[in-house]
């Protein structure tokens, strides 16, 4: 009768650990069941990482000694390692047992121990053991807590199951999100953003990076996610060379996960040795790459797996595609208006011009029938005042004929930057300063022409873009008393400056602000972009901008 009541108490607890899907739900009920079959009054269990490390300690009761908690395990120290994997351990007189060197130093003692290894895979998955026993454990108790960490095995086995299952649905979420967000007109850097954000949260990383070229064969972090603003500070602007493995993912189109940062014996990021498990994963276009996301877990936290690198590397090429249907779709806008434009010149030029042709000649028959007959000159007057506003109007609009189908582009990119600073005057509400430099040295008005001639049409356009943006910025948001714009050009890059003294951008908003288009500019002519507090020790903020010539 006793046997079977043994039976029924010890089912009873096996059904418990079983009903939870939750790793630490079930290390908290075997440790308890453990203690409660048992009679000792301290039990814990140790989940290992895939270096034998412990990763999270679970806990019941206290050992004998003044700590409370266990805060650094030495679960691979003398007894602990002696655990066999098949069956227990058990020490009754643990002060006597090898000399009394089975504790580490400063580690409470223990009167007595018993200690079972949990294997899921035939790996060590973590240890149970139990200590303080009133009574000496017994071989009974051994086979009894061996029995219950096999029957454990199979929640274990089913919590990582069930863990394995909500990541990917954390990953399918992020995908669809991802996707939707670049499908709704998202431009490319908010959607960089937006994919590192939503890999992060997926991923339950600490912080994403997206890693892309720069200039002179440069790899640069241009995108950081964190929950907190001083770490992006930190991490934005890093450069990863040649010879790292965020390059080498690139090379090699295949993503890569490091257990921990840590423990590495050579980083070339120094930045990144502060981290614990890593997962990098290609952004890969048509066998191209266009840059790596890296994503980064704080030490003591669960490591990545394969699972996470295969959801990884799939939401990578969903949201490479996206990007790319994207661009397309951002394109076929700009055929549609270059379309429209054109269409609108030609009616100008059609309907406009020709109808203020036609009145200015008919202006000019009257004026001469007038002048036959000796009207007065001031009635003359007026009307070749008027005739002359016509001709004024026609050439206006012809210029604006011009502008529409060509944009601009033929015009010398300095006159074009003279009139952005100029019309700026009417939102800023005084003149920004345009200073133009080539080779480091101020150019005269006579060699504006070394500038024109070294600045593509299509650069041009970008740099033209890029100051208006900044101009349009400092105008919106920053209360400026003096703004300034500095272009330095060489041949070989140029290089835009756009400075305020108002009052500064948030370094965790400044992705997010209007100028969120100019990085792509930049990236699009293997260029770079920033903006940040001006840092001379005054409020205001600086604006670089530079793209190569080359």
């Amino acid at each position: 009768m006793k046997a079977l009541e043994q039976i029924s108490e010890f089912s009873r607890h096996i059904l418990t650990i079983a009903r939870s899907l939750d790793r630490t739900e079930v290390s908290q009920a075997l440790v308890q069941t453990a203690c409660e079959l048992t009679g000792a009054e301290f039990g814990a269990v140790s989940v290992l990482d895939s270096h034998g490390d412990t990763l999270q300690f679970i806990q019941q009761g206290q050992p004998r000694g003044p700590e409370v908690v266990i805060d650094h395990p030495p679960i691979d120290h003398g007894v602990f390692n002696e655990i066999p994997l098949d069956s227990y351990l058990i020490i009754n007189d643990i002060s006597a047992y090898a000399d009394g060197t089975v504790l580490p130093p400063n580690h409470p003692a223990m009167k007595n121990f018993l200690g079972v290894a949990i294997t899921v895979n035939e790996q060590v998955w973590g240890r149970l053991f139990l200590s303080d026993k009133p009574t000496p454990f017994t071989a009974d108790d051994g086979e009894l807590v061996h029995l219950l960490v096999k029957a454990t095995e199979i929640s274990v086995v089913n919590s990582l199951l069930y863990a394995e299952s909500q990541n990917r649905a954390r990953w399918l979420t992020a995908s669809q999100h991802i996707v939707s967000s670049l499908l709704e007109g998202t431009d490319e850097d908010e959607a960089l953003e937006v994919i590192a954000h939503e890999m992060r949260i997926a991923a339950r990383a600490d912080v994403a990076m997206i890693i892309l070229p720069s200039i002179q064969d440069s790899w640069i972090s241009e995108i950081v996610d964190a929950d907190d603003p001083a770490r992006v500070h930190e991490l934005v602007g890093l450069s990863f060379p040649k010879e790292g493995r965020a390059r080498t993912v690139i090379r090699e189109q295949s993503g890569v996960v490091v257990d921990s940062m840590q423990r590495l014996r050579t980083i070339r990021v120094p930045e990144l040795r502060q981290f614990g498990s890593a997962l990098y994963s290609p952004l890969i276009s048509q066998g191209v790459g266009l840059g790596v996301i890296l994503l980064l877990r704080y030490p003591s936290t669960a490591e990545f797996n394969l699972h996470d690198l295969t959801m990884a590397e799939s939401v990578a090429k969903q949201a490479t595609i996206a990007i790319r249907l994207a661009e397309a779709r951002q394109a076929q806008a700009l055929a549609a208006e270059l379309d429209e434009r054109a269409r609108i010149s030609r009616d100008l030029h059609d309907l406009a011009i020709q109808q203020l042709f036609a009145s200015g000649m008919h202006i000019t028959a009257i004026r001469e029938e007038m002048s036959s007959r000796g009207l007065g000159e001031d009635v003359t007057g007026a009307l070749d005042a008027a005739i002359s506003a016509i001709d004024d109007s026609v050439k206006q609009i012809r210029h604006i004929v011009h502008s529409l189908r060509d944009d601009g582009s033929s015009a010398a990119i300095v006159s074009r930057l003279q009139h952005e600073t100029s019309v700026a005057r009417q939102a800023l509400g005084f003149a920004p300063s345009l200073l133009l430099t080539w080779n480091g040295s101020d150019v005269a008005e006579s060699d504006y022409h070394l500038i024109d001639d070294a600045v593509g049409s299509d650069i041009a356009d970008d740099v033209v873009a890029v100051v208006r943006e900044g101009l349009a910025n400092a105008a919106r948001h920053a209360k400026a008393s003096s703004v300034s714009v500095k272009v330095d050009a060489t041949p070989d890059e140029i290089v835009v400056r756009v400075l305020d003294d108002g009052a500064g951008i948030a370094q965790a908003l400044a992705r997010r602000s209007g100028l969120s288009n100019l990085a792509a500019r930049a990236r699009r002519h293997h260029g770079t972009f920033a903006i940040e507090p001006r840092g001379d020790g005054h409020s205001g903020t600086l604006l670089t901008w530079c793209a190569n010539l080359r």
